[in-house]
């Protein structure tokens, strides 16, 4: 299953989300600060981590350590009428997507998917060896 990371103090709006992701069959795990985000994702990497903007403003570094599974990407969301702060180029560089939710829940779950289907078209989603004569050269 793929680990989807949503991190972020506005604990509805991410329940919320965990549920739309575990309906479609993802594994969400939730975190409310970035040290726990590394934490959690230490242990399984997610192949998207979903950051609340303000949290990674506040600590770039600590949202960009945050380990990723192979093909996996960071996505910042922020709330409606929240207000917007400005990243540091490194975080922009490093960012897929830069949401409003839940107005843009819909977007969000079709970047998931995108993401995972690219990770499986390039190989980088597989978690072990390969397993059929043609992958492994017979």
């Amino acid at each position: 299953m793929t680990q989807i990371l949503l991190v972020g103090t506005e604990l509805p709006l991410l329940e919320g989300l965990a549920q739309s992701f575990a309906a479609l069959g993802f594994t969400p795990t939730t975190a409310q600060s970035l040290q726990e985000a590394r934490d959690a994702a230490t242990l399984r990497p997610p192949l998207v981590a979903v950051v609340s903007r303000s949290l990674a403003a506040a600590g770039s570094a600590d949202a960009l350590s945050i380990p990723l599974a192979p093909g996996g990407a960071l996505v910042l969301f922020r709330s409606v009428g929240s207000v917007l702060v400005t990243m540091s180029p490194t975080v922009q560089r490093a960012v897929l997507a830069d949401l409003t939710l839940p107005l843009e829940r819909n977007r969000l779950i079709a970047l998931v998917q995108h993401v995972g289907e690219r990770a499986k078209a390039t190989g980088r989603g597989r978690t072990s060896g390969p397993t059929d004569e043609a992958s492994i050269g017979r």
